[in-house]
Parts: structure tokens; C-alpha cells; sequence
């Protein structure tokens, strides 16, 4: 296991470039099965969670092949229809298999994939969606089966106690392309990564309207055809390395960072007292001035991202004043407050509320990381603290960033990877 040593006290200068999104890449990769044609799938992240769902697709029998960040699909012929617990249990997100399997093969045995460590992630948006366009759904075993001998389009309201659901959304539009008749989804997600699933849904041949909306009309088709497409570069990994360059005091041009997909994280940050320039390639960040605290609550987008919450408030904890964050997304998503202590910060939590105290300065500690977002707080952290942080457990964060030890080392961060003893 691997461990991340890095000293503290470095400013962030240069530039940097982001990877493809992994959270428009899954569910677009599950979407390829809908099609007997090959899919070329182009700017895909090399990451753990994007091998996991190659190695399920090719489980259920699609031809799959990665080339640097191009992965080809050849999916005529598969006929398996079960995604196992073994693979399954690894990652979340592909359960996005079910729809489309669903659809195509008008069955689908998945695995149901559990809770994590950021609270329960329930799957009842899923079944709801699915049931409501005609498909049976047992719970047995651990697993979540369905029969779908034919789907019916319906109207579907998706909102569930915090919000809407991006997996969901995801499971019922791609189940809905081949449906007879019109699928209308409330309340659906409205994330990039929903546009991008659409946007390659409707080069494969399906007919779907309001993606960027909370309205979702899907006009069913007979088939879907295989189709190239690029991924939307990631906003989570664009949003983690503005926050880099504020913690630090740094100067830092963020490549393909899409101003349209980032609207309140940069609103927070400039807040904060962040500079950030709309640039022909990507974002400036600078630190011009000191900075301020901010409160943060977290919503369905375009709200601030769940996924950006730690990284923020690893910020806060660095800057004078009292700052307010609260989780309406996961209450529970707050492991990373634990050990960000442990390097100093003071940070008081009341249920999904979270006070953070700026402290003066943070120090290097040995600190363990707890999920992805979690450990990229941590190394934010550990970017500003005096002395060296040790953090273990980062297999999380190879999750979700792609090299990003050599993209902070460009930037001129003191980080080194090593061998756990």
C-alpha cells in the first residue's frame, strides 16, 4: 500500500492540466452496451474506478480495450446479464450498468453496492425509475434483479430526500432510449455529467430533449448504433486544484477547467478573496489579498458540489475567522474532520453543520485518509502545513486523480509517493 509524503510551505506556480471527467466517463461507458456497434470512447481518465468498470463490461461479455485515454467498445453478443459482488463492491457507480443492461438484454442481475464511509447511498431512485417505465425489481440475495420483458415510457418524478440522484438519473434515461413511447423525468440531475451521458446517448441515435434541465423528455427508439465521443473534462479535479492554489497563496493557470461547469465554486472562492480569470485555456487562479471566510452549503448542482466540501473546508481552516459548512447532500460526510485536526484545524461539528475556526497555521502529522475527497482535503492540507504530513491509505484519492503527485511536483509541491511499511 501507498503513502504520500509531502512538506509543506510550497506557493503553487504554473500551469496544469485536468483530466476527463470519471464521473461522466462510467456512466457513459455503461451506456455503450445499449449498441451491438463499437463506441470509441476518447479523453477517459486512467483511473481505478474507470479499470473497474472495463473489467465489469467485459465480465458481462463486451469487447473492451484501453489505449492511453481512448477505450473501445465492441459490445455485439454479450448475453450476461449479472455485474458480480466482487466487482461491484469496489465502486458505486456501477450499478450505472443496470439500465442499460436492462434495456438491452431485458434482464439485469447487479450487485446492490452498499453504503460507504460517507453515509447511506440508497438505491430506492433506481428502482423507482426502472419500475415505473415497466421493469420488475426483486431485492434477493444481495442483488438487485430485474425483468423487463418491455418498457413502457411513463412520467417519473426522481427527487428524493436531498435532492436529485445523477446514478439515477443515469439508470432511467439510458433504460428509457429503448422504451416505447415518451419518458419524462422530473426532477432529474442536472449535472454536466448527465449532458454528457445525454449528448453521447443522442450521437448513438437516441432522442432526448431538456438534458441541462430538471425536465427530461426521452422519445424511445428500436436501436441505438455505436458512436465516438469525447468526455467533459473534470470539474471536481479542476475544482480541487483552484483550492490548491488558493490554500498556498499560489498563481496557477488551470487547463480545461470550464468556467460554465464550475459557477459556485468559483463564486465561494472569489468570496474567499481569490482572483480567478476566465482565460482562452482554462482558468487563473491567484491569491491577490487576504483571505475570508466564507459559509458553504452543499446542493444538487448548480449548487456547490458535495464533492468539493472537504477541499473547501481544509481552506476555511487556514483562514481567519469562522466559517459555517453544511452537508445537505450526505450529512454523514464528514470523516475527513478527524484527521484534519490532527494536523490542528478546529473545526466543531453539530450534526451536518460543521464550524470551522481558522486556525493560524496547520502542522505536518500522520493523518489517514478516509474516502477520495477526504484525501484530497488532506493533501490540500499538507500543501500549507509546517513540516511533513504522512498520508496513508491513498489508493482513495488514485480513485478520482490521475497522477496527481506529478501534476503538484510541476506545480513545484515537495511530494513524494512511497511504500507503506
Amino acid at each position: 500500500m501507498d503513502k504520500f509524503i509531502i512538506e509543506g510551505g510550497v506557493r503553487l506556480k504554473g500551469s496544469v492540466e485536468i483530466s476527463g471527467s470519471k464521473n461522466a466517463a462510467l456512466p457513459i461507458l455503461a451506456a455503450t452496451l445499449l449498441s451491438d456497434g463499437k463506441s470509441v470512447i476518447k479523453n477517459v481518465p486512467p483511473l481505478r474506478d474507470v479499470y473497474t468498470m472495463l473489467r465489469i463490461m467485459r465480465y458481462l461479455g463486451a469487447k473492451v480495450d484501453m489505449e492511453g485515454d481512448v477505450v473501445t467498445v465492441e459490445p455485439a453478443g454479450y448475453s450476461n446479464h449479472t455485474a458480480p459482488y466482487k466487482l461491484v463492491s469496489t465502486m458505486r457507480a456501477s450499478v450505472c450498468v443496470l439500465g442499460p443492461v436492462l434495456a438491452k438484454l431485458k434482464r439485469a442481475r447487479v450487485s446492490m453496492p452498499g453504503g460507504c464511509v460517507i453515509g447511506p447511498r440508497p438505491i430506492d431512485l433506481h428502482v423507482k425509475g426502472l419500475r415505473s417505465i415497466g421493469a420488475d425489481i426483486k431485492i434477493e440475495h444481495g442483488y438487485i434483479v430485474a425483468d423487463a420483458p418491455k418498457l413502457r415510457g411513463a412520467r417519473v418524478y426522481l427527487g428524493g430526500n436531498f435532492g436529485s440522484s445523477v446514478l439515477a438519473t443515469a439508470n432511467l434515461m439510458t433504460a428509457a432510449t429503448l422504451a416505447k413511447g415518451k419518458t419524462v423525468i422530473e426532477s432529474a440531475a442536472c449535472e454536466p455529467e448527465i449532458a454528457d451521458l445525454a449528448r453521447f446517448l443522442t450521437k448513438m441515435g437516441a432522442r432526448i430533449k431538456g438534458y441541462d434541465t430538471p425536465i427530461i423528455e426521452i422519445e424511445g427508439v428500436k436501436s441505438l448504433r455505436g458512436a465516438e465521443h469525447s468526455i467533459i473534462y473534470d470539474r471536481i479535479e479542476a475544482g480541487t486544484f483552484m483550492a490548491a492554489a488558493a490554500i498556498t497563496g499560489g498563481d496557477v493557470l488551470i487547463k480545461h477547467a470550464n468556467i460554465e461547469h464550475l459557477g459556485a465554486i468559483v463564486d465561494k472562492l472569489q468570496s474567499a478573496g481569490i482572483r480567478i480569470t476566465r482565460t482562452k485555456d482554462g482558468l487563473h487562479v491567484k491569491k491577490t489579498r487576504s483571505l475570508k471566510p466564507v459559509d458553504v452549503t452543499t446542493l444538487p448542482y448548480p449548487g456547490f458540489p458535495t464533492d468539493m466540501q472537504a477541499q473547501m473546508m481544509a481552506l476555511m481552516s487556514i483562514t481567519k475567522g469562522i466559517s459555517v459548512i453544511i452537508e445537505k447532500i450526505y450529512p454523514e460526510r464528514f470523516m475527513h474532520v478527524s484527521e484534519l485536526a490532527r494536523m490542528g484545524a478546529q473545526i466543531y461539528l453539530e450534526g451536518p453543520r460543521a464550524i470551522v475556526q481558522g486556525a493560524s497555521r496547520l502542522s505536518g502529522a500522520p493523518v489517514m485518509a478516509s474516502d477520495l475527497r477526504a484525501s484530497a482535503a488532506l493533501m490540500l492540507a499538507a500543501l500549507v502545513a509546517k513540516g511533513k504530513t504522512d498520508i496513508s491509505r491513498i489508493y482513495h484519492i488514485d480513485r478520482g486523480y490521475h497522477i496527481i503527485e506529478d501534476k503538484l511536483e510541476k506545480l513545484g509541491a515537495k511530494i513524494k509517493r512511497e511504500k507503506e511499511e
